[in-house]
């Protein structure tokens, strides 16, 4: 999952982009508006996370543009202004969802996934499976052949990509691009190092996951 936080206050932004890679997101920063629709604009995400008081182009006219041009992902707003009227605004504009400031981490966390399963069409998805490996989305447990299986938020992050797109070949640049951050090269072998602690951990047989030379990975539907 791929998400972009467009905020001008270097502390909240530090907090949330920290707080939403530990949760195992793929996560860029635009300090601005204007950066912020030009990312939006060459870049796929699953969901921003917008303030509303932006220099330059402000948060609101930055979601009515992106709308205008028909994109579609899940806007949640940052706001210090708490008015029934500014949060009215603020969904007019064509935000999702509208969190005031100050707000807990764990809040704008459940608030986002709610947001993403919904623009999904499937709100009932979770838990994902394929074969017999099951990630439960909302309890963060992971079993194989019904053991339990302990991993990392990065690891979590990879399976989850995985399970969404069973049977199919995906590549390094897509892990990369929705589990980690484009500021990696895309020849490093971070993809390499954490496929191998993944496959060491639900795969140790390598018969759930396919190397394909060349391509990337498969995550087999069956065992």
């Amino acid at each position: 999952m791929r998400v972009l936080v467009v905020e001008d206050d270097a502390k909240i932004a530090s907090f949330v982009v920290k707080g939403l890679k530990q949760e195992g997101y793929g996560v860029d920063h635009a300090p601005d508006g204007d950066t912020g629709l030009a990312l939006i604009a060459t870049t796929t995400y699953d969901a921003a996370v917008i303030d509303v008081m932006l220099p330059g182009l402000d948060g609101l006219s930055l979601v009515r543009r992106m709308r205008a041009a028909r994109a579609t992902l899940p806007v949640l707003f940052l706001s210090a202004r708490a008015s029934v009227e500014d949060r009215v605004c603020g969904l007019q504009a064509g935000g999702d969802d509208y969190l005031t400031k100050p707000f807990a981490f764990a809040e704008l966390s459940a608030r986002l996934r709610a947001l993403i399963r919904r623009a999904s069409r499937a709100p009932e998805a979770t838990r994902l499976t394929a074969g017999d490996v099951t990630l439960d989305l909302v309890a963060r447990e992971v079993t194989v052949a019904g053991r339990p299986v302990e991993l990392q938020p990065r690891e979590f992050a990879l399976l989850e990509f995985l399970l969404r797109h069973p049977g199919r070949a995906v590549t390094k640049t897509m892990i990369l691009e929705h589990v980690w951050d484009y500021s990696f090269d895309p020849q490093t072998n971070v993809v390499d190092v954490l496929m191998s602690r993944l496959r060491s951990k639900i795969d140790p047989e390598k018969t759930r996951i396919e190397t394909l030379r060349g391509v990337g990975y498969v995550l087999q539907n069956t065992v």
